[in-house]
């Protein structure tokens, strides 16, 4: 997840201070334990995860491809969707072949410096797609709602604008964390109970004061995530409430349709999160293993699955998918 809170925080954490007995300095080098637990089985871990990678890059590079030469598709949603796939390929690069190199090559070791590029650009990608997945939520708002003026207001240069604005965020919002991250000073261990740096897995293995850690962590949650999701649940309700205006069934159905892809998204997107936040406030516990497979599923499943949703439900997609496939298959 995004930033994660383990039982751990709520107990010392509660007063924002982590308590040592034989602290190390900041180390130059951390050790990335995988999935704690099942190193036996980092093996068998590494084909699924090897699979999603390839998936999702062929899949978002096909989906590239096909809206770059397919001029029908050079409309405000496809170009947004367009950025779905950049950023989704740049979530998967930055993740699984960091994993991958665990799994096979025991590659377990990272610089504190490169700990810091992971921390920084691995959420960055996760807000980006929140943010873009509610530029996608306002496009089908300006499609239900203003339908004629829909390439007027969704012009190019408003597109720009809202790209823009979805990395602004993403930088202003996680720039903190490498600063804070470099603050602290000592910890209990250089090994990181994680496949990849993850800021809130290395600030609960420090020493002293985390509370500002804690705080940060908590605003970084509800100023990205969690304000996309009230304003995406807001878009469609206002989207609902102009379809249900709509007199003839036959007329709905055909608008609601056209949100149906970004929907699916949303749910795969969103759904994990609100149930991990759900799990920890009704006070399920998981087991750390799961815990940490599940977070990888996080970040991979959405990009794998996105250009998968979006070929099988946009008809100019399936169409150039299946040229490409005859093409082959000649």
């Amino acid at each position: 997840m995004l930033f994660k809170y383990k039982e751990s925080d709520l107990g010392e954490h509660r007063l924002g201070i982590s308590s040592c007995n034989n602290s190390i300095s900041q180390p130059l080098i951390f050790v990335l334990a995988g999935i704690p637990g099942l190193e036996s089985s980092h093996g068998w871990f590494s084909i699924p995860f090897f699979l999603v990678f390839v998936i999702t890059v062929l899949g978002n590079t096909t989906i590239l491809c096909i809206i770059q030469v397919e001029k029908s598709l050079h409309e405000p949603m496809f170009l947004l969707l367009a950025m779905l796939s950049v950023v989704d390929l740049s979530l998967v690069s930055v993740t699984v072949p960091r994993m991958l190199g665990i799994f096979w090559m025991k590659a377990k070791e990272i610089s504190f410096n490169a700990c810091l590029t992971q921390m920084f650009f691995i959420p960055s990608f996760y807000v980006m797609e929140s943010g873009i997945l509610l530029a996608m939520a306002f496009d089908r708002f300006v499609a239900i709602w203003y339908p004629l003026r829909y390439t007027t207001i969704l012009a190019k240069n408003m597109l720009v604008k809202m790209a823009l604005a979805v990395l602004a965020r993403a930088v202003a919002v996680l720039t903190p964390v490498p600063i804070l991250a470099k603050r602290l000073e000592s910890f209990q261990t250089h090994i990181i109970a994680y496949s990849y740096c993850a800021y809130m897995a290395v600030v609960q293995i420090a020493c002293g004061d985390i509370s500002d850690h804690i705080v940060y962590g908590l605003m970084v949650i509800v100023a990205s995530v969690g304000l996309d999701l009230f304003f995406i649940i807001l878009s469609y309700g206002l989207i609902l409430r102009a379809v249900f205006q709509i007199p003839s069934w036959e007329a709905r159905g055909k608008a609601l349709s056209t949100c149906g892809s970004h929907l699916c998204v949303i749910a795969l997107f969103y759904s994990p999160v609100v149930f991990s936040v759900l799990a920890q406030i009704l006070g399920y516990h998981m087991a750390p293993y799961l815990q940490i497979i599940i977070e990888n599923l996080y970040f991979l499943l959405p990009p794998m699955v996105n250009p998968l949703i979006y070929g099988a439900r946009t008809k100019q997609m399936r169409e150039w998918v299946l040229r490409i496939l005859h093409c082959h298959g000649n």
